[in-house]
């Protein structure tokens, strides 16, 4: 299957990108069973976080009743439920100077138990702040986006308990990661080998695995795909911070389908220990014994066998014993309703983007000139659409409610094309009577007293 294109698949305004964004921050509360008591415990626990804001250089924490009013929001309309309303003060400047932003900073980092109030009094006292010009609330808000409020200087990051941890049912949490493999010599020239895989954390069922040359967006994409179709969604979707990962396409995608997509934080490798687990076990039983391969598709029929032979049927310590295979195979019946239709996977990974139809009525999609039937669109922006999910499929155009589809532009046969009208079934100039229209004469009409000559004679 030809792997679907990421390029352009981006929120559509702002507005949903700062719905993504929050749903990002809830979205992992939404998929839990929590009473009061624990949601009150865990949203009091993110709101010590930073984040960064679509839009911001910096990050910034959020309170508790702003992640609480996010919550109820997204669990009782979705992402288009935390889209943001403009502001009642809308125009008024509400930032610092970037000296003072700056400054503040600074003597926060370098003086880590100075109190704002004495911040404040020292910068008015020696000249470089005017009294009043800067509240306590402001700098406390500022040091607590930056990460520098009191509680976090003085405590510091220290080393947080390792638990051991589980999703509660298969097909809940599904981890992804690349492993690098030993280089191919293809045709004499040496390829990288770069494996693919995805994860099940309750059965360490691997729902996809694929040898490929590059870690490109579009690789995960196409993984991603695949175990769709084949497996139907997971409730959330457990990532690291590589590029690979956190592009626009896969983020979007994954919160139209309903999926929580989640990042461990950087530098932490044991975070994400069962994923690790696994690769090691790849490479003692497959990848570091396959020799000198020629081509992805060797590599590939050895990692079936290697899953379907020895990882999924082999008892698994994690798991009491248990085998991965056995597990997922159990929970398969309720997965089963769970799946997920072609219909959905278009919609995740459609995009729109707006182009100028040409004189000619053609649009130019990625050095692709494509033609339509409706020449009254000539001239006029429009808007383009397009399924990620194959190369083959045309493009379209969506206008007042249609879908109005395009075609690729045949220039030899449009030479010997009679030109169609610019609506369909509208009359041409031959079959109609001419219209009247003599300016001068309704002047000269007027100036000699004569009635207009088309004026409409009363009863």
């Amino acid at each position: 299957m030809p792997g679907p294109k990421p390029d352009r698949l981006v929120p559509k305004d702002h507005a949903e990108r700062v719905a993504l964004f929050r749903s990002e921050v809830i979205g992992a509360l939404t998929r839990r069973d929590l009473d009061h008591g624990e949601l009150a415990a865990e949203l009091a626990a993110l709101a010590h976080m930073p984040f960064r804001p679509p839009g911001f250089d910096v990050t910034r924490c959020f309170s508790v009743p702003t992640l609480e009013r996010w919550y109820y929001a997204y669990r009782r309309g979705g992402l288009a439920a935390l889209a943001p309303q403009p502001r009642s003060d809308r125009g008024r400047a509400r930032d610092l100077p970037a000296a003072q932003r700056t400054l503040l900073l600074d003597i926060r980092r370098e003086h880590p138990s100075a109190s704002v109030p004495l911040v404040l009094r020292t910068l008015v006292a020696d000249g470089r702040l005017e009294r009043g010009a800067v509240s306590a609330a402001t700098v406390r808000r500022l040091y607590r986006d930056e990460g520098l409020d009191r509680a976090a200087v003085e405590g510091g990051a220290g080393k947080k308990t390792r638990l051991r941890w589980q999703a509660e049912r298969p097909g809940a949490l599904w981890h992804g990661d690349v492993c690098h493999g030993q280089a191919l010599v293809i045709d004499g020239k040496s390829r990288p080998l770069r494996i693919h895989g995805l994860l099940d954390d309750a059965s360490r069922f691997v729902v996809a695995l694929e040898a490929h040359h590059a870690e490109r967006e579009v690789d995960m994409l196409g993984l991603l795909v695949a175990a769709l179709r084949r497996h139907g969604p997971p409730d959330a979707l457990y990532l690291d911070n590589g590029s690979t990962y956190r592009g626009e396409a896969l983020r979007l995608g994954c919160e139209r389908l309903g999926i929580t997509l989640l990042h461990a934080r950087p530098y932490d490798a044991a975070a994400r220990g069962k994923m690790e687990r696994f690769w090691l076990t790849l490479r003692r039983g497959c990848l570091d014994h396959m020799g000198s391969l020629s081509s992805l598709h060797d590599v590939q029929v050895r990692l079936g066998a290697f899953l379907d032979e020895h990882y999924h049927v082999a008892p698994h310590a994690g798991l009491l014993g248990k085998t991965p295979g056995a597990l997922w195979l159990e929970s398969e019946r309720d997965r089963k309703a769970d799946g997920i239709t072609e219909d959905q996977l278009r919609s995740a990974l459609t995009v729109r983007e707006r182009r100028r139809v040409r004189r000619d009525t053609t649009v130019g999609i990625d050095g692709t000139s494509w033609q339509l039937d409706q020449g009254f669109l000539a001239g006029r922006v429009v808007t383009v659409a397009r399924s990620l999910l194959c190369d083959t499929e045309p493009p379209w155009i969506e206008h007042d409610g249609k879908r109005l589809p395009l075609y690729p532009v045949d220039v030899v046969a449009n030479a010997k094309q009679k030109r169609p009208p610019r609506r369909p079934g509208a009359p041409t100039s031959s079959d109609r009577p001419p219209v009247s229209f003599d300016p001068a004469g309704a002047l000269l009409d007027r100036v000699v007293g004569r009635r207009p000559r088309h004026a409409k004679v009363r009863s």
